[in-house]
């Protein structure tokens, strides 16, 4: 299921921050989120573990204990610790029932939840096992088996994760075997742990225990000694009436305090001791019924007894003495069907499955059936007592078999279960709609966002950022007077005679070319683009943003015009193009004209002097104001004079032509690495 990726992801995060992930999954190939209960490939999650190590620079086994440790937090944030708690009063019952629980989240999700693992696997696939030893010194032995290899160290994680929150118990757990499986059917990694354990007491609860243990000790020798006391009276006593001399018998503390302390009337306060009856108080008959889905069985798999709703699917077991094995195999545990192998893992819930070719004619199309159960050794008998029920998870799959509840007993809770599962599927089913809109609402946003930015470029590149958020935001856009900027015109030689040589597709196809390279200009020297007309191109420096360099953002602006221009080919001639270029220097008023389509221009007589100078301009020269100059004169660029000319309605005028820029390459006036 997603909810293992979903927690590997979180790990990362968490730990590592966002960046680290979305690093981590571009190089496993893997999506940005995963819903909870949909089932994913093994291979996403191998690869997104193995990516970890190598992003992280960590070795395997410590991602997989740390994940691990992670894990187990993550099922109780999840709403498992409630669960998981309930398996047992301490760590050997909790690890000795795990199998138990990947039993119930097989019914109750038709999946193998493993819990001890890094994977969720889907029902037609095996989780791992266990089976626990207990050693003379306190110490245990853990069992683990899986079909995949090199995750072992996940269980150390989890396994001391759950004995410190659970039972303040810090374990240490060592491999002390690795092995193929023999024991099973297939091959399966066989890891065995040696697991030791050190309680945890805080502070004030030594002092405590030390404290009553000390107290303990001197009440139980005040209680002796007064016992003794009281002996020896009742000895003398004796002694003087009897005429001979008792040796009192001296107790131990323990029957001294069984002596004295007692609960209700005066019976000792022990462990549960059960009473069992001499014979027993049922008839066959009302075994069978009661439990209709049992059966027992000797040494040999040869069947002793069966209940009555087992007989009544497989009738084969209405003939005694035939053996077990020829009508079911075992599904879970992986063992072969002999008694040694049930016995070893007695305390795990066995799964049998009826075998096709041995049921009636009317089963052959139907799904076969599962039992699932607990076996139980009978010494005195020699004999083993399998205790079931059907192992079914809806109403479906219990009309596929056509069964009834009818056929399962009473006290049963797998009537509940089928009747409560199956609101419980219906329940996922929707869950699952609801991650899955989740996960497309969150698509939608994130291209809703991408397709936002797509907007806001477009929009920035018709106005100055400050102005369209301004717009944005329903605001009315005040014009701003700038006191000194430097504005640049520039045009195509001979345009008029080009148009009518050639057709519009090419001209449009060579403006395009040449204002591509003009647009990248404008951001390798932070000039503003006012707009284009036609074969004129107009561009200000010191607007929007004032900045005291506009006049030399400008002129290596110009310059670079002149270089890409060479770089365009006039479709008649086939040779580069020319371009004229005017700049000026002085105040002007900007700010947004219309609302339909909004422009942000320049309003003043700079503007005028601008083109007057690209109009009166000499092709691939870039023509300056006598202001632009005193601007550029002192900033390491070569410029000549032109003299007067005789400007259309501005009179007599002293221009310049600018050059080069003496300290910048032509690489660097590209904006070329």
């Amino acid at each position: 299921y997603g909810f293992i990726n979903t927690c590997l992801k979180s790990l990362v995060v968490e730990k590592y921050g966002e960046e680290t992930w979305e690093k981590l999954r571009l190089q496993a190939g893997v999506q940005d989120s995963f819903l909870t209960f949909e089932v994913y490939k093994d291979e996403i999650t191998m690869q997104l573990v193995d990516k970890a190590c190598k992003v992280l620079g960590v070795p395997a086994d410590i991602v997989l204990r740390e994940f691990g440790k992670y894990f187990f937090e993550f099922c109780k944030r999840s709403g498992y610790d409630h669960m998981l708690r309930t398996l047992g009063g301490n760590l050997y019952e909790f690890i000795e029932n795990l199998d138990a629980l990947h039993s119930y989240l097989s019914l109750s999700y038709q999946a193998s939840f493993g819990f001890v693992c890094l994977f969720v696997f889907p029902q037609e696939m095996n989780a791992p096992s266990f089976r626990v030893e207990k050693n003379e010194d306190g110490s245990m032995h853990l069992h683990y088996y899986s079909d995949r290899r090199g995750l072992c160290h996940i269980v150390p994680g989890i396994i001391g994760a759950a004995a410190l929150d659970f039972f303040n118990i810090e374990i240490s757990m060592k491999i002390v075997n690795q092995t193929e499986e023999e024991e099973r059917t297939g091959k399966k990694e066989h890891i065995v742990f040696l697991v030791t354990q050190t309680p945890l007491f805080p502070c004030k609860e030594r002092n405590e225990i030390s404290s009553s243990s000390q107290c303990l000790v001197d009440s139980e020798k005040q209680i002796e000694n007064q016992l003794n006391k009281e002996d020896l009276e009742k000895a003398k006593n004796a002694n003087g009436d009897r005429g001979h001399s008792v040796c009192p018998v001296k107790k131990s503390h323990w029957k001294t305090l069984r002596g004295i302390i007692t609960l209700g009337k005066g019976k000792l306060l022990r462990g549960f001791d059960p009473v069992y009856p001499k014979s027993l108080w049922i008839d066959t008959k009302t075994f069978c019924n009661g439990l209709p889905f049992h059966m027992v069985f000797d040494k040999e798999l040869k069947v002793k007894q069966a209940g009555v709703s087992i007989q009544k699917i497989v009738p084969g077991l209405q003939t005694m003495g035939i053996c077990l094995d020829q009508y079911f195999r075992i599904v879970h545990p992986e063992v072969p069907f002999t008694i040694s192998s049930i016995q070893k893992f007695i305390n795990s819930q066995f799964v049998f499955q009826t075998r096709r070719e041995m049921m009636p004619e009317s089963w052959k199309e139907r799904p076969m059936l599962e039992l699932r159960g607990q076996m139980m050794w009978m010494e005195s008998l020699q004999c083993m007592l399998y205790l079931c029920s059907p192992l079914l998870r809806t109403l479906h799959e219990l009309e596929e078999r056509q069964m009834h509840i009818a056929d399962i007993a009473p006290h049963d809770v797998t009537r509940d279960l089928i009747l409560l599962n199956q609101q419980r599927l219906a329940e996922m089913e929707l869950s699952n709609q609801l991650e899955r809109k989740k996960e497309e609402l969150r698509i939608l946003s994130k291209h809703l966002e991408e397709e936002k930015k797509k907007t806001e470029a477009l929009l920035y590149a018709m106005l100055p950022q400050h102005v369209a958020n301004q717009l944005k935001e329903g605001k009315r856009v005040e014009a701003g007077e700038f006191k000194e900027c430097t504005i640049l015109f520039s045009d195509v030689v001979t345009f008029t005679n080009i148009c009518a040589q050639c057709e519009p597709i090419q001209i449009v196809l060579m403006l395009n070319s040449m204002y591509l390279r003009f647009d990248r200009l404008t951001t390798v020297h932070d000039v503003y683009k006012v707009e284009t007309i036609g074969d004129a191109y107009m561009v200000v420096g010191g607007v929007p943003v004032p900045v005291p360099t506009h006049a030399e953002r400008v002129a290596n602006f110009a310059l670079g015009m002149i270089m890409a221009a060479k770089g365009v080919q006039n479709p008649v001639s086939g040779n580069p193009i020319q371009i004229r270029v005017g700049i000026h220097t002085g105040p002007v008023l900007a700010g947004v004209v219309g609302e339909k389509m909004p422009r942000y221009c320049l309003f003043g007589d700079t503007v005028n002097i601008a083109s007057r100078m690209e109009s009166h301009g000499v092709p691939s020269k870039i023509h300056l104001s006598s202001s632009a100059y005193q601007c550029l004169k002192y900033k390491n660029f070569e410029i000549t004079e032109r003299g007067e000319i005789e400007v259309k309605g501005k009179g007599k005028m002293h221009t310049y032509f600018l050059i080069r820029n003496k300290s910048a390459t032509e690489n660097e006036i590209m904006g070329r690495p």
